[in-house]
């Protein structure tokens, strides 16, 4: 059974972990946290979302709660809806960029964001103890289906970019779905924005047609497209649309982690604030930050650790380098539909392309590697890495990041799938490439 399960929700396969029994306790423990409030029930296009769907209500009733159902729609969409309507909390129903055959519950409390650490162990404890707060028959929740729930979201992000400048560029954009919830709020907003949009996977039935996570090798299509149809720039979104990875104009993949650089820029340019990334972030974060003089604050991975930290020191805008960029007017929610539209406003203001922005950026080759691992193995793979790269200054209490003046690597345990992840970075591809190899060899050995 490869049912993960953590502070940050559960993952699970079909069949395998995912069954109505323990999907029906999930959302009892939520419903039991939620006491009696409103929950905001959503979920993503997979084949499984509809039994996971009924068993999720089974148990948010059976808690007494009043369930919001907004149909399919983005994670961060979600989130919005949860502050929107004052409820007491929500679930994303969701396996993000999982294969097909995964599905899973993502909570969110009150504030809109994913559970902190005190919350998700709250929930666990339920789970593990069963204390849930089940109700009588004439206090059992009712569901009530929303009309139009991404319309808060889309109005949430118009307002924070020059929508008529965006406008009069007449962008054309490529926007690559993957048949995920982001076919329910992607097109809309780049149409709001007057974009001509060539949506591919447009139909949001979790039927992909590529491997979900949007890396530039599962996006040789959406490459391609882009000069085959002049377009100005290409959008990726994962399966539930919390992360976006970018294409220029000339077809050419430029990642996840400019995603949050390219916003940081926008963003800093026209106000000044604090900026929050998780530890495994390329640093062209920090960089941007000390180039305008703002406060530059590193959290464990996790978006829990993230926004914790975000709201903590007062936060402008903040992320994680996976391309999931985190706005505070928006929600504390990684947000693709954020990025699109923090990407489209720069060009707009800046009045050049997409390749020309990013040149401008500090450059540094980030390279990503995972293998599959035991976590109970993770330490001990972690203290031989230690001590190998001895010239390193080692920073511990997640996983282990190894820093150099110039480079550094990081490995850890994922909290949402059996692997662990290694992470470099370099001022060249050959040298980032290099520590994830040398790493990765003496995990194996150990």
């Amino acid at each position: 059974m490869q049912r993960i399960l953590s502070i940050s929700g559960l993952r699970a396969i079909a069949g395998d972990g995912l069954d109505p029994e323990f999907l029906t306790r999930f959302a009892a423990a939520v419903g039991t946290i939620a006491n009696e409030g409103t929950v905001v029930l959503s979920r993503d296009g997979r084949a499984s979302g509809t039994m996971v769907k009924h068993a999720v209500i089974a148990g948010l009733s059976a808690t007494g709660v009043k369930i919001v159902d907004a149909g399919i729609a983005t994670t961060p969409t979600c989130g919005v809806l949860v502050t929107h309507l004052k409820a007491a909390g929500g679930i994303q129903i969701t396996a993000s960029h999982n294969p097909v055959q995964w599905n899973g519950l993502k909570p969110f409390n009150a504030n809109g964001s994913v559970y902190n650490k005190e919350e998700g162990e709250r929930l666990l404890a339920l789970l593990d103890s069963g204390e849930f707060n089940y109700v009588p028959h004439d206090r059992l929740g009712a569901v009530e289906v929303l009309d139009e729930p991404l319309e808060p979201h889309l109005e949430r992000v118009l307002a924070l970019v020059d929508v008529e400048a965006i406008r009069a560029r007449r962008f054309k954009v490529v926007l690559d779905c993957n048949h995920g919830s982001g076919a329910v709020a992607g097109p809309a907003l780049l149409e709001r924005l007057g974009c001509e949009v060539i949506v591919l996977g447009g139909i949001p039935d979790g039927q992909f047609e590529h491997t979900p996570e949007p890396l530039a090798e599962n996006l040789v299509d959406l490459c391609q497209q882009i000069p085959q149809n002049g377009a100005d720039v290409g959008f990726a979104q994962d399966p539930d649309a919390d992360r976006l990875a970018i294409v220029d104009e000339q077809g050419r993949y430029i990642g996840e982690e400019l995603t949050l650089a390219l916003a940081v820029d926008h963003v800093l340019a026209r106000e000044k604030g604090p900026v929050v990334v998780n530890g495994s972030t390329s640093r062209v974060t920090a960089d941007l930050a000390a180039q305008y003089g703002c406060p530059f604050h590193r959290s464990h991975v996790g978006e829990a650790n993230v926004t914790a930290m975000m709201k903590q020191v007062g936060a402008l805008i903040g992320g994680e380098g996976n391309g999931g960029v985190i706005e505070p007017r928006v929600g504390y929610v990684r947000d693709s539909l954020v990025s699109m539209a923090y990407v489209l406003d720069g060009l707009a203001k800046r009045g050049t392309t997409l390749s020309s922005w990013v040149s401008e950026i500090p450059n540094y080759a980030i390279i990503k590697a995972k293998l599959t691992c035991p976590r109970e193995e993770v330490p001990r793979a972690c203290e031989l890495l230690q001590s190998h790269f001895s010239s390193a200054t080692g920073t511990t209490g997640d996983g282990l990041r190894l820093d150099w003046d110039d480079r550094w690597v990081q490995v850890r345990a994922s909290n949402t799938e059996p692997i662990v992840r290694i992470i470099a970075e370099a001022p060249e591809a050959e040298l980032a490439q290099q520590l994830v190899d040398e790493a990765s060899q003496i995990i194996r050995q150990g």
